[in-house]
C-alpha cells in the first residue's frame, strides 16, 4: 500500500510512519522539514509548508491508496485536497480530528458519540484560553465538514486528549516531575471530575487498520479508552508506580489563578476543554480494542524513568509557588 501522511513526525503520527514501514507500505511524508526523523532513509519524503498552497502541486500526477492528514485545523488547509484532481491522487483520506468537536456543540451530552456531532454551534467564548480552545475545536469541524458526505473516500476519526511516551505535550510528565521532586502537587478543584483518555499506540494501530477499509467511507469514529478515572486516581497510581508519596492537595481553581498560576501548565489534565467520547461504534464495527489504561499508564511511566528528560516542562519554573500555596491550603 502506498501511503501519504501530512505532518505526524511526531507522536502518533511517528508511530503510524513507523507501523506502516514495518508492514511493508511505501510511504511518503509531507512536512515543512523541521523535526528529524528517524525513518527518513526508509519514507520518501515531501519538504513544503502547508500554509503557501504547495502540496497540491507536489502530489500532481501521483496516486496514492490513502492519506492520513494529522495537519489539518482549518478548512482552507483541506479545500486544496477536495477537488477532482487532489481527490483522486489521495486514495482513501483519513482525516485525525478531535473530540472537541462535540465540545463545541450547544447541548452536547457526554459521553458524546458520532450521532451527537449535527447541532448548532455555540457562540464563542471570552477569554485567550477559551476563545482559543474553541477556535480548534470549530476549525476541525469546518475541516470535517468539507469531507463528510457519504459518497467521499474519508474516514474522520475523532481522539481526546492522547497519552503515551513522546507526548510533546509533556502532560503525564508534568505531573511526573511534581511526584518526584518530593513536594506537594496541587489538583485544581480536587481532580474529582472523570476523565477518558487514548493510548497513542492504540490509535496508531487503529489507523494502520481502517486505511482502505471501505466500511470507513463517508464515516466517522471515535477512539478512546473505556476507563474514567479521576486527576486523583490515576496521580495515586504513578505515585504508587514510582514509589513517592501521594502528596495530593486540593485547591480550588481561582487560588491558583490568584497565585499568579497557569493551571494548564501545573496540571493539564484540570482544563475545562477535555473531551468525554464515546468508542463503541469503532468497538462493535471495526473491532477496535485499546490497552487497559493501568497498563499504559504503567509504560508510559517505565519510558520515563528509563530516559528522563534533560528540562523540565513548561511552567515547572514555578515549582515554589505552587508548593507554597499547597501549604497554605493544608495550613488552612
Amino acid at each position: 500500500m502506498k501511503v501519504l501522511i501530512l505532518g505526524g513526525t511526531r507522536f502518533v503520527g511517528r508511530l503510524l510512519a513507523w507501523r506502516l514501514v514495518a508492514m511493508g507500505c511505501r510511504v511518503t511524508m509531507f512536512h515543512r522539514g523541521t523535526r528529524v526523523v528517524p525513518f527518513a532513509d526508509r519514507v520518501e519524503t515531501l519538504l513544503g509548508d502547508r500554509a503557501t498552497g504547495v502540496l497540491p502541486s507536489l502530489i500532481k500526477g501521483r496516486e496514492f491508496d490513502a492519506t492520513v492528514d494529522f495537519g489539518a485545523y482549518a478548512p482552507g488547509d483541506v479545500e486544496p485536497l477536495v477537488d477532482t484532481v487532489a481527490r483522486s491522487a489521495l486514495g482513501h483520506y483519513v482525516l485525525i480530528s478531535t473530540g472537541q468537536v462535540y465540545l463545541v456543540r450547544e447541548g452536547c451530552p457526554k459521553p458524546a458519540r458520532e450521532a451527537d456531532y449535527d447541532g448548532p454551534v455555540m457562540a464563542r467564548p471570552e477569554g485567550e484560553v477559551d476563545g482559543a480552545q474553541w477556535d480548534y475545536g470549530f476549525g476541525k469541524r469546518q475541516c470535517e465538514d468539507l469531507v463528510s458526505h457519504e459518497r467521499a473516500r474519508a474516514t474522520r476519526v475523532r481522539i481526546p486528549v492522547v497519552n503515551g511516551a513522546g507526548d510533546y505535550h509533556r502532560r503525564i510528565e508534568c505531573y511526573l516531575w511534581r511526584l518526584l521532586d518530593g513536594a506537594e502537587v496541587l489538583l485544581p478543584d480536587g481532580g474529582e471530575a472523570p476523565m477518558r483518555h487514548v493510548y497513542a499506540e492504540d490509535v496508531a494501530r487503529a489507523v494502520a487498520g481502517m486505511l482502505g477499509d471501505e466500511r470507513t467511507f463517508g464515516q466517522a469514529y471515535n477512539l478512546s479508552q473505556d476507563e474514567t478515572p479521576t486527576l486523583r486516581e490515576l496521580l495515586e497510581r504513578m505515585a504508587w508506580r514510582v514509589g513517592a508519596p501521594a502528596k495530593l492537595v486540593s485547591v480550588p481553581r481561582e487560588a491558583v489563578e490568584s497565585a499568579g498560576l497557569v493551571t494548564r501548565d501545573l496540571s493539564p489534565f484540570s482544563q475545562r476543554w477535555m473531551s468525554d467520547i464515546d468508542p463503541s461504534r469503532a468497538k462493535a464495527e471495526l473491532g477496535f480494542v485499546h490497552t487497559p489504561l493501568w497498563e499504559y499508564i504503567d509504560r508510559v511511566v517505565a519510558a520515563f524513568l528509563a530516559h528522563p528528560p534533560g528540562d523540565r516542562p513548561e511552567g515547572y519554573a514555578h515549582r515554589p509557588r505552587e508548593v507554597e500555596l499547597a501549604r497554605v491550603m493544608r495550613n488552612g
